[in-house]
């Protein structure tokens, strides 16, 4: 079959009875569960690619006690779920808020694997705090399987690809150690428009959408919406009006709007998203007398900025965490000081970017530096450098001191740490933050360096740094729902027919992150209950 893909304004519907706007993970699932409804539906998505941030990322999602994982030997239940949700997230999501995570979360997986073409595999990674109640050692990241479109000609030139992600799978990428993959595996897949992560999730999804004659319009950005007497709405767009009984706003976060990003986050951030996601869903229903929660969430991760690093031609960068956790690196602030386990949870991490210093009032870790050794270099690839030498762009030394200095490091603080690190990789434990002493450190680590997969002295020279920035995988505060996932307004009454998923709303986890994957977890739950809702209108008052 042909793709049946349109681009343009022009190839809008007058008139549908759900209309989705944005083709990321959330967008075309709720535009399949509406179909599936019995919905007439159309996707319209801003930018020329499809697949928003989705497409860009992992892709994986963080569902918990799936018949999927069982299936695949992993032992879980409803009720550990429930209490590790309580542990992680129980100051911010109710009792009422997990229970209904936990079931539905479940029933999307299953949708997702009965009803689509999606494909996911549980991977063994560990959620993201072992001690609590509740969580388990795997099971409960679902990974996509990599998908080939080669039923579906011309598909793969319309799907987003990936910021930087090599064509590997999760599982694959976990199982490298660090390491650079194979190069004829990705020439291959690149050869026959295989796509992995989250473009296998995309892709899979929307031929999911053309196996059931969902139309799909791409370079069609929406300017506003208006609530018609008829509790109906029309979507103005450049230059059409498209009138909808329904419409799902799922146009991603607003972390690529500057004037957004002053007005609502605590620092500057880098992001390493879709750059279409500027916020105009959000816009546009706030316009329309939506109200908002958790404006100040972020889907926080370290970024290292490679100079030559671009994303739809704006600077980006690269998810940091794997060359923070890798044996022989340490991140310090410019007083020479660790300021966090580097392998923690990335989350987790990001949040120390905000600590602010009592005596100046500015953030205390930022800047912050990544500093490894020629050892490390030679061993593992550095945002994407092939591994073998320090990359042409890091800054490099002789000597700790030199580096200091060349950085704008202190220098006698950066000295005294890396003494004290260095005595505690030779012994295998870290005296200052634990790097390395969980399972959730060390599966990211090097399996094969002992005694601890996470420590390594620097002890070689060249010496080196590069900078690590606050980044985000997008934001995760915004339109304020219900259960339903109806929008809301500031009295806490609907708005009739308008709903929202995905980073355009508020994150089912209100600011918290239980383990790999809450992002597309959190889109993908809301939105397999908006779909179904939007096509029904059901529980509209």
């Amino acid at each position: 079959m042909n793709v049946a893909i349109t681009t343009g304004t022009d190839h809008l519907p007058v008139s549908v009875d759900v209309l989705v706007l944005g083709s990321g993970a959330a967008g075309l699932v709720a535009a399949l569960r509406a179909a599936d409804a019995g919905a007439a539906v159309c996707v319209a998505e801003k930018a020329q690619l499809l697949g928003g941030t989705t497409s860009a990322g992992g892709g994986v999602m963080w569902a918990p006690a799936t018949s999927l994982a069982e299936q695949h030997g992993f032992t879980d239940s409803a009720d550990r779920a429930a209490a590790y949700l309580s542990a992680a997230s129980g100051h911010v999501m109710d009792d009422r808020a997990i229970t209904w995570y936990v079931k539905t979360a479940a029933e999307a997986v299953d949708y997702l694997l009965t009803r689509t073409r999606v494909r996911l595999t549980p991977l063994a990674r560990p959620d993201y705090r072992g001690e609590w109640p509740g969580a388990a050692q795997g099971g409960r990241s679902l990974d996509n399987d990599a998908f080939d479109p080669a039923d579906l000609p011309g598909l793969a030139a319309r799907l987003r690809p990936s910021s930087y992600f090599p064509l590997l799978s999760m599982a694959e990428r976990d199982d490298l150690d660090g390491r650079a993959p194979d190069p004829a595996l990705l020439a291959d897949r690149a050869a026959r428009g295989v796509r992995t992560m989250g473009g296998a999730l995309v892709g899979a999804l929307v031929g999911s959408a053309l196996d059931r004659g969902i139309p799909i319009v791409a370079n069609a950005r929406a300017t506003s919406l208006r609530r018609r007497n008829d509790d109906g709405w029309d979507v103005q767009f450049d230059d059409v009006a498209v009138g909808a009984r329904s419409v799902v706003v799922a146009t991603g976060g607003f972390e690529w709007n500057p004037r957004l990003r002053d007005a609502f986050l605590a620092f500057e951030i880098t992001p390493i998203s879709a750059p279409s996601n500027e916020g105009d869903g959000l816009e546009m229903a706030m316009a329309a007398g939506a109200a908002v929660a958790d404006m100040t969430a972020i889907w926080g991760v370290p970024v290292i900025a490679p100079p030559t690093q671009f994303y739809d031609g704006k600077p980006s960068g690269r998810m940091g965490n794997v060359e923070m956790t890798l044996p022989g690196s340490i991140v310090v602030n410019a007083a020479g000081e660790r300021f966090v386990n580097e392998a923690l949870a990335y989350q987790d991490t990001c949040r120390m970017f905000g600590d602010t210093d009592p005596k100046t009032g500015r953030p205390r870790n930022i800047p912050a530096w990544l500093v490894f050794d020629r050892t490390f270099a030679q061993k593992y690839p550095i945002a994407g450098s092939g591994p073998g030498s320090v990359p042409d762009w890091a800054v490099t030394a002789d000597s700790i001191s030199e580096l200091a200095t060349a950085c704008g490091i202190d220098a006698a603080g950066l000295s005294a740490t890396v003494d004290l690190f260095n005595v505690d990789a030779a012994a295998g434990h870290d005296t200052r933050f634990g790097r390395g002493d969980s399972a959730e450190d060390r599966f990211l680590g090097d399996s094969t360096h002992s005694p601890n997969p996470c420590l390594a002295p620097l002890d070689t020279a060249p010496f080196a740094a590069v900078r690590v920035y606050p980044g985000v995988l997008g934001t995760s505060g915004g339109l304020r729902t219900d259960f339903h996932g109806r929008v809301l307004g500031w009295d806490d009454a609907p708005l009739p027919g308008l709903y929202a998923a995905g980073n355009a709303s508020a994150s089912v986890f209100r600011n918290t992150y239980p383990g790999g994957g809450a992002t597309i977890g959190s889109a993908i739950t809301r939105a397999y209950v908006v779909g179904a809702a939007a096509a029904s209108r059901d529980g509209d008052s």
